[in-house]
């Protein structure tokens, strides 16, 4: 009996060890990987909410763009016949007409993409490029071409360096050609700067632009 008894408590911690030492093992292992799985989710989730706010904050100042065009063009109530001002309100915003600005454009105002470009290429007060410090115009219209307008942009051309739609590598000049300027009475007619200047001759002309750069 004490034999029997001795091996039968010998036995029950047998038994009953296979059943409390596993459940003891997954008690005090679950909660440990539980919380290690939500440690690392939520180290994750921070540092995802982290970059994202990063990103924003990178791109604030061209977002803050964004809006005043939309701006522009909601007062405008998203009217295509006000492709022009919104195109000038856009330049004005962002310095010069990128691609994205006016893909921007035309989405807003449902326009074929072609016809947006097609117009801001067509207006010569319009620029795709960064724009230099001062703008010079010289106006091709047939009365001004006549004239010698032809003979001022090459000069010009040589003189700076640069092509029709360029800017010099000093940032000091943007050399822009137009079709017609509406000054025929006063050809060959060149814009310095927003300023119609009558009858222009190269050594004019050049002498203005070394007066912009400093040359002079």
């Amino acid at each position: 009996m004490k034999v029997s008894g001795t091996m039968a408590i010998a036995t029950k911690p047998d038994q009953d060890q296979p059943v409390s030492q596993p459940s003891g093992a997954v008690s005090a292992n679950a909660p440990m990987s539980q919380s290690g799985s939500a440690g690392s989710a939520g180290s994750k989730a921070s540092g995802s909410k982290g970059s994202k706010t990063a990103k924003a904050t990178d791109s604030s100042a061209v977002d803050k763009r964004f809006k005043a065009l939309d701006l522009v063009i909601k007062r405008q109530q998203y009217r295509q016949d006000a492709l022009i001002e919104v195109l000038h309100r856009a330049q004005e915003i962002f310095g010069y007409l990128e691609e994205k600005t006016l893909l921007h454009v035309a989405r807003s105002l449902q326009l074929p993409a072609s016809h947006v470009l097609g117009v801001a290429t067509f207006y010569h007060l319009f620029s795709l490029k960064p724009s230099g410090e001062h703008t010079c115009v010289v106006c091709l219209g047939t009365a001004c071409y006549v004239k010698g307008s032809g003979d001022v942009l090459n000069a010009l051309e040589k003189h700076t360096g640069i092509q029709s739609g360029a800017t010099t590598s000093d940032g000091k000049v943007s050399l822009v050609t137009a079709r017609c300027i509406g000054a025929c009475g006063i050809a060959p007619a060149v814009v310095f700067d927003g300023q119609v200047a009558a009858q222009v001759t190269t050594e004019q002309a050049i002498a203005r632009i070394d007066q912009w750069r400093g040359d002079a």
